[in-house]
């Protein structure tokens, strides 16, 4: 699947960060659709934008301006997790930014991901600071709603230990950080009233990101007067919901109820369009 375009929305420390962007059918610049920009899964360490392709490319038929941005991860750039949350802010507030030839209207910019994505995404929208150098503070990098998929939302190692993770587990963590604290840039933990109104989808059956650590995120997330929606899938594991994964049907479902999410939103109009997009993949 190929982006309408593609645009590098930050330069740092020699790496150029790209924007794949999927354009519904005959926007023009002066359009102000909603948009959504995705963050790609992979612990903090590799991954590909490619991941929500099939996302973006479904949810540009519906109207939305559906991107999917890259950042820097320590297998390529030799970085922690926190400069992750770093370009994802940067990467949102571009958006916002640049609004006005994108075609968006910058108060309907949602951020969504998978995994360490889906992490990336929710810091986003709860963590104060880390914003990139440089940048105009005045252009706000808080989007305006979550879309989450299985993602890492309370980053506290004593519990992960608790809950049996393997010295090697924990190991592979804390050398990810480099000896900073995790819960500096764990959601779970800076939850606060006023925060984007979220969706999450999350196997139950999950081994790397635990059901109950998320079932705490929404109740807290809930208790301090938040809209959060955590829909659960019964024995599915991590990353169920990928573009081609198994038969294929938890990402139709995933995608049909993410749709279904913008529009009590008010963002988008109608009933998910589905049937037209598998019938659309039939013919590439």
């Amino acid at each position: 699947m190929q982006a309408t375009r593609t645009e590098v929305f930050k330069a740092v420390k020699g790496a150029k960060l790209r924007i794949h962007i999927f354009e519904p059918e005959g926007h023009k610049p002066g359009d102000k659709r909603p948009a959504i920009v995705f963050f790609f899964g992979g612990g903090w360490v590799g991954g590909s934008p490619g991941q929500f392709f099939a996302q973006c490319k479904y949810l540009a038929t519906r109207g939305v301006v559906a991107m999917s941005a890259e950042y820097r991860v320590k297998t390529r750039h030799g970085v922690t997790p926190y400069e992750c949350v770093t370009d994802g802010k940067s990467a949102v507030r571009w958006v916002r930014a640049n609004a006005g030839r994108l075609g968006v209207d910058p108060g309907r910019i949602a951020a969504g991901g998978g995994s360490a994505g889906g992490h990336v995404a929710a810091c986003t929208g709860t963590i104060e600071g880390l914003e990139g150098k440089g940048e105009d503070a005045a252009v706000s990098s808080r989007p305006d709603a979550l879309v989450l998929f299985n993602p890492a939302l309370s980053l506290d190692f004593a519990e992960w230990e608790k809950r049996g993770a393997s010295a090697e587990r924990m190991a592979q963590l804390r050398e990810r950080f480099d000896g900073r604290d995790p819960r500096r840039i764990s959601p779970f933990h800076h939850v606060a009233k006023g925060a984007p109104p979220t969706v999450i989808f999350h196997g139950k059956a999950d081994k790397t990101v635990p059901y109950a650590t998320i079932e705490r995120f929404a109740e807290a997330a809930k208790q301090a007067g938040n809209r959060c929606e955590l829909v659960g899938y019964g024995s599915k594991g991590h990353g169920f919901f990928n573009f081609g994964r198994g038969d294929g049907e938890s990402f139709y479902q995933t995608v049909a109820a993410t749709d279904k999410f913008l529009v009590s939103l008010g963002w988008l109009e109608g009933e998910p369009t589905l049937e037209q997009f598998r019938a659309s993949l039939g013919k590439e």
